[in-house]
C-alpha cells in the first residue's frame, strides 16, 4: 500500500512540475501579447487583431492551469483553519468534507464536459468547440476548451495523492510514514 501511494505522490508531483511549465510558457505568452498590443496600438497606431485573442486564451490556459497548481500546494481556501494539521477525528472530519466539496463541484463539470443535455455527446463542451475556429487566429477553439477537463483531471489526481498523504509540498520521502 506505501508503494502505491508513494507512485501516486510521485505521479501528482510529477504531473504539476509540468503544470508549472505550461502555466509558466501560458504566462510569457499572455505578457508578450499583451505588450505587442500595447507597443503596435500606441506607437504604430494599428495593433494586430490576433494579439487580443491570444492573450485571452493564454489567460485561460495559466488561469486554469495555475489553479490545479494552487489545489496541489494547498492554496485552495480553507473550509476549517488549522484543520488540516489537526490529527484525529475533526482533521479527517474537515479532510473528508474538503475531499466532498471537490468532487461535488468537478465531477459534474467533467461529465458535462463530454456529454451535453439528454447525454449528447455531440452537444458536450469538447465537440461543440471542436467545431469552432477562433476569430483572429488559425485553429480551432478545443486547444483552448481541453484546459478544462486537464485541470479538472489534475485536481483530481491531486486529491488522490492527498488521500495517500501528500502534504503538498512537492518531496515524496517527505510524506512516507512508518
Amino acid at each position: 500500500m506505501q508503494r502505491t501511494a508513494r507512485m501516486m505522490i510521485g505521479l501528482s508531483n510529477g504531473l504539476d512540475r509540468v503544470a508549472t511549465v505550461v502555466a509558466g510558457f501560458a504566462i510569457v505568452v499572455l505578457v508578450g501579447a499583451v505588450m505587442l498590443q500595447v507597443v503596435a496600438r500606441y506607437v504604430f497606431q494599428q495593433p494586430p487583431s490576433w494579439t487580443e485573442e491570444l492573450a485571452r486564451y493564454a489567460m485561460i490556459w495559466a488561469g486554469l492551469i495555475g489553479a490545479s497548481m494552487s489545489f496541489k500546494r494547498r492554496f485552495d481556501p480553507a473550509l476549517f483553519k488549522g484543520a488540516s494539521s489537526t490529527k484525529g477525528l475533526i482533521g479527517l472530519m474537515a479532510e473528508t468534507m474538503k475531499s466532498i466539496v471537490v468532487l461535488t463541484y468537478l465531477l459534474p463539470i467533467l461529465f458535462y464536459v463530454f456529454f451535453g443535455p439528454g447525454m449528447n455527446p455531440a452537444r458536450g463542451f469538447l465537440l461543440r468547440h471542436s467545431r469552432t475556429m477562433a476569430e483572429a487566429l488559425p485553429f480551432s477553439t478545443i486547444w483552448i476548451a481541453v484546459a478544462v477537463p486537464l485541470m479538472i483531471v489534475l485536481v483530481l489526481l491531486h486529491l488522490v495523492s492527498r488521500w495517500c498523504g501528500d502534504d503538498g509540498g512537492g518531496d515524496p520521502a517527505a510524506t512516507e510514514t512508518d
